[in-house]
């Protein structure tokens, strides 16, 4: 029998699975929840077939299936590893996803700077075209006080710096089978996105602009704040990884959801460098910043 089942080929055929459907499900509910859920805060209804879907029920609903996908999928990838299924092509072509979706996620704030950069360059346009309040000709808009980037914009920079060298130290503490210097690595800096994200919070609290009424603060906080979820995301990434090291499920040489939640934290640390060069510093050149 065992014979009869030895694998002699690189690839892995998975098991029926309910994920993509369930999947898919999920997103429908949250992007019509979601539909809702802006109608709601504005006030207005949302009408499907007779139905008021204003409210934040369905979008809550879809969210929640779409968590435990990811959870159930994710899950049972973990234990396709486990049972040695991820053969070396199937290896491969992880990686190839993995580039692909960092590929997709470099377009998506390609999307958030472009849109800074053309109210910043074109403040004129910016303001012809959307139900803003005018610029005064000069960016940052007249009324806006900007954060001081060289205070906690800074510490922030230093952060994520410093966390992106305590996950190389835990990557290389991995290939050497160090697992003392795993664990202390992924902890630190799983700490250390906990702490940008508290900084974050607190910086948003004391903003002295806000989110609508004003092209700079739509552009500014959609970028900051995706950011912010992204480091979120890469948080828990990375402290799933620590859970799974503590209890000895990596080696040196089977790794690639550590390897995965590496190269995700490094490019979330790259767009930040970007956002602070360009938002926090370029952006408020030339104007006193927010005491």
């Amino acid at each position: 029998m065992a014979e009869a089942h030895s694998k002699n080929h690189d690839y892995h055929l998975v098991d029926p699975s309910p994920w993509p459907f369930l999947a898919s499900v999920g997103a429908f509910f949250m992007a019509i929840g979601g539909i809702g859920l802006m109608r709601y805060t504005t006030g207005r209804e949302f009408e499907v077939f007779g139905v008021n879907l204003a409210g934040s029920g369905l979008f809550i609903i879809g969210l929640l299936i779409v968590l435990y996908v990811m959870y159930g999928w994710w899950r049972d990838t973990i234990r396709e590893s486990l049972q040695g299924h991820h053969t070396r092509v199937v290896n491969l072509h992880l990686r190839y996803g993995m580039i692909l979706f960092i590929a997709s996620e470099v377009m998506f704030f390609v999307a958030w700077f472009w849109a800074f950069f053309d109210a910043s360059l074109f403040v004129d346009e910016a303001i012809q075209y959307q139900r803003v309040e005018a610029t005064g000709g000069v960016w940052p808009p007249q009324g806006i006080e900007v954060f001081d980037p060289w205070h906690l914009p800074l510490l922030n920079t230093l952060i994520l710096l410093l966390s992106g060298t305590t996950v190389t130290w835990a990557h290389h503490a991995l290939l050497e089978n160090d697992r003392n210097g795993l664990k202390w690595g992924l902890i630190l800096t799983v700490a250390l996105g906990v702490l940008f994200t508290i900084c974050q919070i607190y910086e948003y609290t004391h903003a002295t602009f806000e989110f609508a009424g004003n092209i700079y603060g739509a552009t500014f906080y959609m970028a900051t704040g995706f950011h912010g979820f992204h480091v979120f995301v890469g948080t828990v990434f990375l402290a799933v990884c620590l859970a799974r090291a503590l209890a000895g499920q990596m080696s040196p040489q089977k790794h690639f959801g550590f390897e995965a939640a590496a190269w995700y934290w490094h490019f979330v640390d790259v767009v930040w460098l970007f956002l602070f060069a360009t938002i926090y510093i370029w952006g408020a050149w030339g104007v006193v910043p927010h005491g």
